[in-house]
C-alpha cells in the first residue's frame, strides 16, 4: 500500500472516530441517553464486590502457580497429582 493510501485509509478512521464521539457525547436530550441501570440493593452490590475480589484472588493464584509451575518445570499433570497426594495425606492425618 502506498503511502497515500494509506493516508486516505487514516483519515477515513479519523472521521468515522470522529463522528462516533460526537454520537456518544448525544445532543443532550434524553432520548439519546441509554436507559440508566436500574438501582441495585446494597446487598447485591455488596455481593458484586466480594465476586469482583475473590476473582481478582484466584486470578492472582492463577499467576502465582503459574510462575512457579514454570519456575520448577513442572506440568498441570505433575502439579494436580502432587496436590491428590497432599490431600490423601491430610485424610489420613
Amino acid at each position: 500500500m502506498d503511502e497515500r493510501e494509506k493516508l486516505r485509509k487514516f483519515r477515513e478512521l479519523d472521521d468515522a472516530f470522529a463522528e462516533a464521539l460526537k454520537g456518544l457525547e448525544g445532543s443532550g436530550e434524553p432520548d439519546d441517553a441509554p436507559d440508566a441501570p436500574p438501582e441495585i440493593s446494597a446487598e447485591e452490590r455488596e455481593r458484586e464486590e466480594a465476586r469482583k475480589a475473590q476473582e481478582a484472588r484466584d486470578a492472582e493464584f492463577r499467576e502465582q502457580l503459574h510462575s512457579l509451575m514454570k519456575e520448577y518445570a513442572q506440568t498441570p499433570v505433575d502439579v494436580y497429582q502432587m496436590v491428590r497426594v497432599i490431600e490423601e495425606r491430610r485424610r489420613q492425618a
